[in-house]
């Protein structure tokens, strides 16, 4: 696992080894082992390493046999040695026992459809001086991130944009359209950031640079809904027993490394699942003083039955320390609260291991979302009669104040109604979103509304069309597939692991799994009732059915708490009505009007404040101007 960073400079200033070196030292965390630089004539590669595989002689960059090409990658090829097998059948040579050297051979053999080759996680950058190219690659899913800052003299980019800032190439000025996306969905969908200019390459992408016209193409390698085509008809026990083998082979595969290797255990069906597959593991689990966010128990109880060595921490909250420090690392801002337990258990396993294996990808791969069963929940709602559903029993719920746990029956039905009322051509990603158009209007100034041109949902709206031959619930699934999970819950899991230095592995989205999942029948995802149908079969085969049959809890923090009691100070800083008068982006009145709500229980605007409270601390931190 590394943090890699480049500079192709056609006009101007070329790259000086110092400035690779100014945007590797923003990421050092990313790879505090080794460093290594390239600078030649237009361009510079610059890497911090983490070092995993080959420890001694996988340094970075690495060349192929005679010096021509040139590769920096973040990241794991988990075929490494088949395909190193196969290259040396063609006659390559290798100097290195690294998985990264098979990248600069198999571009030599294939040229840029070599990312289809490869079964891992990974962000790569290549330097090929013969055919005059930089090529920029990500992984099929989007696991490892990349993000680039294309101009008229040429091209920044990095693992992070932090990294792509200290360039100095880059200006910090902010797109107020991505802004208003965040808002409604705590990240920024698709390419954009919140920096105007800094782009994310696409998962399964690869952009090619020309040095002699100066001109990028950036093209797909790799199409989920083409490769994953339903095949002839099974029974429910033939997709069972295939998905309980093709899951223990990703598991299995992804446990190479030359350094101590653990997994995250929540007690939840996708990390207790990869546990199983792992055999003896070393694995790690946070909780809360609040019972109702704490699922430790869960997790020893599976950890127990699996007979593996399980470290636990409850956490008291230290969370103004944790605030401050966690967001260094959102240099491109989501508000998911997790990020907090993401970062805790992190910490928590980097004082014994270096890579860990995480369940993230369930729950977009086999249906195991509440907004899912909420959709289909819808369809009895509505026909409820107008004048007694909208007239009665909605504002009857609404009237109700937000109760002091995480979930329950009052938290989950105001929920609901809240989205039943959003527009049905969302479908369950009504679910998902914090301020509307409606909320949209009222929030932003005239001028920044001006900016916002982007409707809410119209990446939703886009990947359901996309996906418009599949049945309704695959459509949904790939809606959070393609976006919710790579722009929030991987970047999430990806800063927070690298924030301490750890490597995480998600095997529920090798390559094979996931089109696995989506060949899978609809009706062993999800339904009006049951979440994660197929999977919870497999995760019973290994774990207590208690365990797997049990409601989905999530993994939270009471952030409506803590905004009324620890963070109630940072909220009265950042959000006060003259610091927002003048950045002239938020109305202060609809601001105060949605703080006081909060603080007198009378709505719970967590979701919302806490979008506010870190876009306005991310805004003072990388000095980013409207």
């Amino acid at each position: 696992m590394c943090g890699i960073a480049g500079i192709v400079a056609l006009r101007g200033l070329p790259p000086a080894r110092e400035e690779l070196a100014r945007m590797c030292a923003a990421m050092v965390h990313r790879g505090p082992d080794d460093a290594g630089y390239l600078v030649e004539g237009p361009v510079g590669l610059g890497v911090r390493r983490l070092s995993i595989i080959d420890l001694a002689g996988g340094r970075q960059p690495i060349s192929n046999e005679d010096g021509t090409v040139a590769v920096i990658c973040n990241g794991e090829i988990y075929n490494y040695r088949e395909l190193r097998a196969w290259l040396e059948t063609e006659g390559h040579r290798f100097r290195t026992a690294s998985d990264t050297e098979v990248i600069v051979h198999l571009w030599e053999q294939v040229g840029a459809g070599f990312p289809r080759h490869l079964n891992g996680m990974f962000a790569i950058a290549l330097f090929d001086r013969a055919r005059r190219r930089v090529v920029l690659a990500r992984d099929h899913v989007g696991i490892k991130p990349l993000y680039y800052a294309p101009g008229p003299d040429g091209l920044v980019f990095g693992s992070e944009i932090k990294a792509v800032l200290a360039s100095g190439r880059v200006p910090r000025r902010l797109d107020v359209d991505s802004l208003a996306q965040f808002l409604a969905w705590e990240y920024v969908p698709g390419t954009g950031t919140l920096l105007t200019g800094v782009r994310r390459l696409p998962p399964a992408s690869v952009l090619e640079f020309d040095l002699d016209s100066g001109t990028s193409t950036v093209r797909r390698y790799w199409d989920l809904l083409a490769e994953s085509a339903p095949g002839p008809a099974r029974s429910a026990a033939e997709w069972e027993e295939e998905t309980d083998a093709v899951v223990r082979a990703a598991v299995r595969r992804q446990l190479v490394s030359d350094v101590p290797l653990g997994a995250f255990l929540s007690g939840g069906v996708d990390s207790s699942l990869v546990v199983a597959a792992m055999g003896s593991a070393e694995t790690f689990s946070i909780g809360f003083d609040d019972p109702s966010y704490d699922e430790t128990r869960w997790s020893s109880r599976v950890a127990k039955h699996l007979g593996v060595h399980h470290q636990v921490q409850i956490i008291r909250p230290e969370v103004l320390e944790w605030f401050e420090h966690l967001m260094h690392f959102m240099d491109d801002p989501i508000g998911d609260f997790s990020i907090f337990p993401t970062w805790l258990v992190s910490r928590l396993a980097s004082g014994q291991v270096k890579v860990v294996l995480s369940g993230d990808g369930g729950d977009e791969l086999f249906g195991g979302y509440e907004s899912y069963l909420a959709e289909e929940r819808n369809r009895a709602w509505r026909r409820i009669p107008a004048w007694l559903r909208e007239g009665l029993v909605a504002p009857l719920i609404d009237a109700l104040p937000p109760a002091a746990a995480k979930k329950g029956p009052v938290n989950k039905a105001r929920r609901f109604v809240e989205g039943a009322r959003l527009d049905p051509a969302w479908g369950h990603a009504r679910w998902r979103v914090f301020c509307d158009e409606a909320m949209r209007a009222r929030l932003l100034t005239p001028s920044a509304r001006a900016l916002a041109v982007t409707p809410v949902a119209e990446h939703v709206l886009r990947l359901r069309e996309a996906a418009r031959g599949r049945e309704r619930r695959d459509q949904a699934l790939y809606v959070d597939f393609s976006s919710y999970l790579v722009d929030n819950c991987l970047a999430k899991v990806d800063r927070m692991s690298m924030a301490c230095s750890i490597e995480a592995r998600v095997p529920l989205l090798d390559r094979e799994v996931v089109e696995l999942a989506f060949r899978l029948p609809p009706e062993l995802k999800f339904d009006g009732r049951r979440s994660k149908i197929l999977l919870k079969r497999v995760a019973a085969r290994h774990v207590p059915r208690r365990c797997v049959y049990r409601p989905k809890e999530g993994f939270s923090v009471p952030m409506k708490h803590w905004l009324r009691t620890e963070f109630r100070g940072l909220v009265e800083h950042y959000l006060a009505p003259g610091r927002l008068r003048a950045a002239g982006l938020f109305e202060p009145a609809v601001v105060d009007r949605l703080w006081a709500e909060h603080r007198a229980n009378r709505a719970n605007h967590s979701h919302l404040l806490w979008s506010l409270l870190v876009f306005e601390q991310w805004r003072e931190r990388w000095s980013v101007t409207a």
